[in-house]
Formats: C-alpha cells, structure tokens, sequence
C-alpha cells in the first residue's frame, strides 16, 4: 500500500528564531560597516557586497529546496507506477 510522506513544517518558535538571527546577524553587520574608519566608497562597497551575498543565499536556498522537491515528485510518480504494475500483475496468469 502507499503511504503518504509526512509533510515536516518548522513549528512558529524556530521560525522566528531565525528570522530573529538574520536580522541581528545583518543589522551587527551593518553597523559594523557603518562604523569602520575608511572612507565612505569602501563602506559603500562592502554594504553593496553583503545585501549581494544575502540574495546570492536566498537565491541558493531557493534553488536547492526546488531541486529536492522535484527529486521527491519523480520518486512519488516512480512509486505509483511500481504499484500499479504490482497491482496489476498476475503470477498464475498463464503464459
């Protein structure tokens, strides 16, 4: 028989911990930045270079959470064909 996967969702506590951690992580870095004694085109350079390096992240995340949920489609639909030639197959039919 098919068992359906279990759908695993991250409960609202570990969600607001990291979106918590992204904020306190980007707004130290900011500051950081911001505090550096350069001239303002190096620390215009590095606040362009981290909000690069953020969406370069998301964008990674992005991709690696599509390419994993499309592997779990081709084995669902991999499954269903398997069952369904199981459930069709007859061993004392006659050849």
């Amino acid at each position: 028989m098919s068992e359906t996967p279990v759908k695993q969702q991250s409960t609202a506590a570990f969600y607001g911990q990291a979106v918590a951690s992204f904020g306190v992580a980007l707004g130290a870095t900011a500051v950081g930045i911001f505090n550096l004694e350069t001239d303002a085109w190096v620390r215009a350079f590095l606040g362009i270079a981290v909000l690069y390096l953020v969406t370069s992240a998301f964008t990674l995340a992005k991709v690696i959470r599509d390419r994993q949920e499309a592997g779990h489609i081709v084995n669902r639909v991999d499954q269903a064909r398997l069952e369904k030639m199981l459930a069709e197959y007859d061993p004392l039919q006659k050849l």
